[in-house]
């Protein structure tokens, strides 16, 4: 049975509206032809039942924990007993006559509630109740008749298919929606991961591997938790077949200069609280302040006089991917490094040169081939989910160029 809710919502409308255009339909009918029914009087208390349980029945299938099997039977019950009592209010002459019955095409409106509650055996079991209820009362087979009868059969069939897509269509784009919510906060974590646990691990491992007794033992096992969990982190992350490294084209480990991993997941702690206003919304971060925390003296930051504000996640997700760009000019043999923010209006850019090695151009794709972490998750993945892109150009010998640019969102 389909769930409730979604995408069911405006086929139960439909019926709504349905019901409704046909009862004034069977109003123009029984207006018609009420001085050739045997008991015009009781035609009109009919449709007067048939008025109320079209109220009754909108709203009842308004909520969709009405939509049980008691409405639906009772929905069935009443265009049932309707169809019985016709052939007296109208008399055998008058249906003999070739006039239509007084349900008209209103007695559809269980068909249609049913096909969309159950899909197409629901529908086809309505129809096939009302269907031979209506022939039977005619005392006759007529060909318009059989004609109304089968098409409602199709109806039944056809409302149920759709209603059936209809649900299948909303579960899959709710599993998608879950999917993806799933995959941002694995990508989240593994960047958390990897900008703090992986490195030190790393550099434990590096250090202590020149040691024997207990500290080379603890070395030993820190090498192999961090390469189990960095398989995991592989595994988990639908980038896993396409990251980017965090080695250089030197080939250095990080390890190697573990510690600025290290400070930058302190930064990033740090960077995670920012000013509250007096109505509990974080105010907005000028983005100079967390950029000016990496200046040093082999880093110059370069940023306009005037204040560079930014949504406080936009502006720590940022920072916090300057954070990894510089780390990666410290652990591959960057002496120095030069940050350059530019407030665009619409854009931020934030621009971060050194004066390094460099790399091949096609060093990214070898790392990315071996599953390492590094650039996709801290930087890439960072700029990716603030809407924003992360262009890195590097060459051999003439340092690496990382562009960082996010839209302007109004704080």
């Amino acid at each position: 049975m389909p769930a409730p809710g979604g995408f069911e919502v405006p086929l139960w409308r439909a019926v709504a509206v349905f019901r409704v255009a046909s009862l004034a339909y069977v109003c123009v009918v029984v207006a018609r032809d009420a001085d050739r029914y045997a008991h015009p009087l009781a035609a009109g208390a009919l449709v007067l039942a048939m008025a109320g349980w079209t109220v009754a029945t909108a709203v009842g299938y308004a909520a969709p924990a009405r939509r049980g099997w008691p409405l639906l039977l009772a929905d069935l019950g009443v265009v049932v007993a309707i169809l019985l009592v016709t052939p007296w209010v109208m008399g055998r002459e008058a249906l003999a006559a070739g006039l239509p019955t007084l349900a008209v095409a209103w007695l559809s409106g269980p068909v249609l509630a049913w096909a969309v509650s159950g899909g197409r055996r629901r529908g086809t079991a309505a129809a096939l109740v009302l269907g031979g209820t209506d022939l039977a009362t005619r005392g006759m087979v007529t060909p318009t008749a059989l004609n109304g009868a089968i098409l409602m059969l199709l109806a039944g069939v056809v409302v149920g298919h759709v209603a059936r897509l209809a649900v299948r269509a909303e579960e899959r784009l709710q599993h998608a929606v879950e999917l993806e919510a799933a995959t941002r906060e694995r990508e989240r974590l593994a960047r958390d991961i990897h900008d703090s646990v992986l490195q030190v691990l790393a550099l434990v491992q590096r250090r202590g591997a020149r040691l024997d007794g207990e500290a080379g033992e603890l070395a030993r096992l820190a090498g192999e938790q961090e390469a189990a969990l960095r398989a995991l982190i592989s595994a988990a992350g639908p980038l896993a077949a396409g990251v980017p490294a965090e080695r250089s084209a030197s080939g250095t480990d990080p390890a190697r200069t573990g510690v600025s991993g290290l400070t930058l997941g302190l930064r990033e702690l740090v960077f995670r609280a920012g000013p509250v206003r007096s109505d509990g919304v974080e105010a907005p971060v000028d983005l100079r302040e967390l950029l000016g925390r990496y200046a040093s003296a082999t880093v110059s930051l370069s940023a306009p006089a005037s204040v560079v504000p930014l949504p406080p996640a936009v502006a720590r997700e940022l920072a916090a991917a300057t954070g990894a760009a510089l780390d990666n000019v410290a652990r591959h043999g960057g002496e120095r490094a030069w940050i350059l923010v530019e407030d665009e209006g619409a854009t931020v850019t934030v621009s971060i040169r050194d004066e390094g090695p460099g790399f091949a151009p096609d060093r990214l794709a070898e790392a990315a081939a071996q599953g390492r972490l590094g650039v996709a998750q801290a930087i890439q993945g960072r700029l990716t989910d603030l809407g924003g892109t992360a262009t890195i150009s590097s060459t051999p010998g003439a340092g690496t160029e990382v562009e960082l640019t996010v839209p302007r969102r109004n704080p």
